[in-house]
């Protein structure tokens, strides 16, 4: 064997250990301050790099047959900037509508910016440039493949947001496909939920799509279209909390600790992909010791990745004897992300219970507090619940042994995923 050779097997092995067996940081709050204190939210802004946005309104739309007409209306109406990002934009009716609706308004005089994931978003791309070239639209995609780039390809912008005339934006988990809009080759329509929001809080979003469209394009943008006076419009006070890979202890991951961790009555997680570390387990645990009643609300058979939740019921069992309540939905799939805390915090986004999420991708998340709206989101969540199905003991001993018998392998994914 050449030298080589011996070098680039040694790289293959050590990229393996580096990809599998990197310690997860082991993440705990020693202190946990009262969520319903100001420490609280001056331990946010300090920690996660923010500021709390008081007077927004925040409306609650439940499932693409509400939000994409909203979303649709939005653009319809916008007077001078639209500006959009999205993980992943799919061709098909509600893609050709949302593209339709942006070549419009270009021809109007306005001011059009449209971010797309190279990868999430694979395969229309191409295809929204040849419709809106032309019109006057700016359309771009991030991280795509390039030599220079390769080391940075595992990180992606899982942000999908929209900002029309820098006073409404709309925020979640939901990208630009038909599943999310009608049933699907013969499946239900996906469950998910967005927040169209008014108000300050407005300005820090767009920010959040000007970042991305920095990186990806090296034009800092700084209109007066984008970036509005602050106006009162509701009551509800918010955080933008985004998080990028530059270091591996992410805003979010931390937004979320925190929460689990200063949780005195209830917490409630709905998730689409539930792969916590053991940092985080152990903070479920130390949460139900203490008399918190945790519920969380995953997809059932019919999830988008098979092997994801073969990886995450492998960890049922010891989290059901602690104490927490798992829930797996029966009405389809389940994309909606959400936690909500006491009934007083409420965090909607783009991010999964897994190291992804917390790790590797662009991601962002509204952190609202505000009662009526926690508990406008919670009905939602409570009516997905009666639609599920509860994972107990005997059930989880019961799974397959397909099941047991690739549980042990599937940690792979927790890592990665």
């Amino acid at each position: 064997m050449s030298v080589l050779e011996i070098i680039a097997v040694a790289f293959i092995f050590w990229l393996i250990l580096v990809t599998l067996f990197t310690p997860a940081i082991p993440y705990y709050v020693a202190a946990p301050p009262d969520l319903e204190s100001d420490h609280f939210i001056h331990v946010l802004e300090s920690t996660c790099h923010t500021t709390l946005e008081a007077h927004n309104k925040v409306e609650v739309f439940t499932n693409g047959s509400a939000f994409y007409p909203a979303m649709l209306d939005a653009i319809a109406h916008a007077r001078e900037s639209i500006h959009m990002e999205c993980y992943i934009f799919k061709k098909g009716e509600i893609g050709d509508r949302m593209l339709a609706a942006l070549a419009g308004r270009a021809r109007a005089g306005v001011r059009v910016t449209l971010l797309m994931d190279a990868i999430g978003s694979f395969g229309a791309y191409h295809r929204a440039r040849k419709t809106l070239a032309g019109t006057g639209c700016r359309v771009e995609a991030y991280g795509r493949m390039r030599w220079y780039s390769l080391a940075r390809l595992n990180n992606r912008t899982h942000r999908e947001l929209l900002v029309v005339d820098g006073e409404v934006a709309f925020a979640g988990g939901a990208g630009v496909a038909d599943w999310w809009w009608k049933p699907h080759r013969g499946k239900p329509m996906w469950r998910d939920m967005m927040l169209r929001v008014e108000g300050p809080v407005v300005s820090d979003v767009a920010g959040v799509v000007a970042e991305n469209w920095l990186e990806c394009c090296g034009e800092i943008l700084t209109g007066y279209e984008i970036y509005k006076p602050h106006a009162h419009r509701g009551d509800a006070a918010a955080f933008v909390i985004k998080s990028s890979p530059s270091d591996r202890a992410t805003a979010s991951r931390v937004l979320f600790q925190l929460l689990v961790e200063a949780a005195k009555r209830r917490i409630v997680i709905s998730t689409p992909y539930f792969l916590p570390d053991r940092p985080f387990r152990k903070a479920f645990a130390r949460a139900a010791a203490r008399g918190v009643e945790i519920i969380v609300l995953v997809p059932g058979p019919e999830t988008d990745q098979k092997w994801v939740r073969l990886a995450s019921r492998r960890m049922y069992g010891r989290l059901v004897r602690a104490g927490i309540r798992i829930f797996e939905y029966g009405g389809g799939m389940t994309h909606v992300k959400a936690l909500l805390v006491d009934g007083l915090w409420a965090v909607v986004g783009t991010t999964n219970f897994d190291n992804r999420s917390f790790e590797h991708n662009d991601e962002v998340n509204l952190a609202i507090r505000n009662e009526a709206v926690t508990a406008r989101i919670a009905t939602d969540i409570e009516l997905d619940i009666a639609r599920s199905r509860e994972v107990t003991m005997n059930r989880w001993r019961r799974r397959s042994l397909f099941e047991k018998l690739i549980g042990p392998f599937a940690w792979i994914l927790e890592r990665q995923q």
